[in-house]
């Protein structure tokens, strides 16, 4: 996340931009009242509200367009002071060139952001970067598989009432680690990608959490329970189509992402999905 600092000025927001701080319209698109420790530009991204037309920066807390309002999605803050020159929000750049380090905070975005922005341009004409997006797109790119599953396996036969062990073969494509890197706008966002947890829905109307891939079975265990991933089978599959269990695994990945250049990060997830069949017999007894 954003340096603390930084988020505590990026949070002054509110207070510069009171009703009655209002800009002039000035070339940096209009300076409002700020804080002590804030400068509030008073300038929109040029992205329009729904139905509005065209995507002319305005001022913020103005309206623009005739068929429409545009409403401004992102507020920046000239952060003042500035961080230190070796700070990694001057994305680069040195105090020798002519800009300054802003807080962006869009209310359509969870978090705040900072972007550099040479003297004279209009900060709505910065690009915004929403890091999640990017990282998104890097888990996109990697080969995230649903789980290996090597047990149940279609060609064998379990029995009721006794212990089923289920478990995937683990690789980098169906359990991770797995990364992969996207850039945009100058933000370059790393993302790893993990197996948090397997949910095997059985055919049965059962339904097992696994937080790994679960343990194989050996012959030599004989009628033992597994020790993290397993199921117990009350009724044959006889009645079911096919005359099997019709079961899925599902993988919950775990996306971990980082973009160093904005002091962020965070983590979200997807799920990848295979399916199985279990052959469920009872077991007959001679007299």
């Amino acid at each position: 996340m954003l340096k603390r600092a930084t988020a505590a000025a990026v949070a002054l927001l509110a207070c510069a931009l009171a009703p009655a701080a209002h800009a002039d319209g000035g070339q940096d698109g209009g300076i409002c009242e700020g804080t002590a420790l804030t400068i509030t530009v008073c300038a929109s991204d040029g992205r329009s509200a729904p139905g509005a037309t065209g995507g002319t920066a305005t001022p913020a807390g103005t309206s623009g367009g005739s068929s429409g309002s545009s409403k401004p999605s992102c507020t920046y803050t000239r952060l003042d002071p500035q961080p230190p020159a070796e700070n990694m929000f001057w994305k680069g750049h040195d105090r020798s060139e002519k800009g300054a380090v802003y807080g962006v905070n869009c209310p359509d975005q969870q978090g705040a952001r900072t972007v550099w922005i040479p003297d004279g341009q209009a900060p709505d004409a910065a690009p915004v970067i929403d890091p999640e997006a990017v990282a998104r797109r890097a888990a996109a790119s990697m080969r995230l598989e649903g789980p290996t599953v090597a047990s149940p396996r279609a060609a064998g036969t379990y029995v009721v009432g006794m212990p089923t062990w289920m478990w995937a073969t683990p690789s980098p494509s169906t359990f991770g680690p797995a990364t992969a890197s996207a850039t945009a706008g100058g933000v370059t966002v790393t993302a790893t990608a993990k197996v948090a947890r397997v949910r095997w829905a059985m055919g049965d109307g059962e339904t097992v959490t696994c937080h790994g891939p679960g343990t194989p079975y050996r012959k030599s265990q004989e009628v033992t329970s597994s020790p993290d991933c397993g199921h117990l089978y009350e009724r044959p599959s006889s009645e079911q189509p096919g005359g099997r269990y019709q079961g899925t695994a599902t993988a919950t990945w775990t996306i971990t992402w980082t973009a160093p250049a904005l002091g962020d990060g965070g983590t979200f997830t997807e799920t990848r999905a295979s399916e199985f069949t279990a052959d469920v017999h009872e077991v007959q007894v001679l007299n």
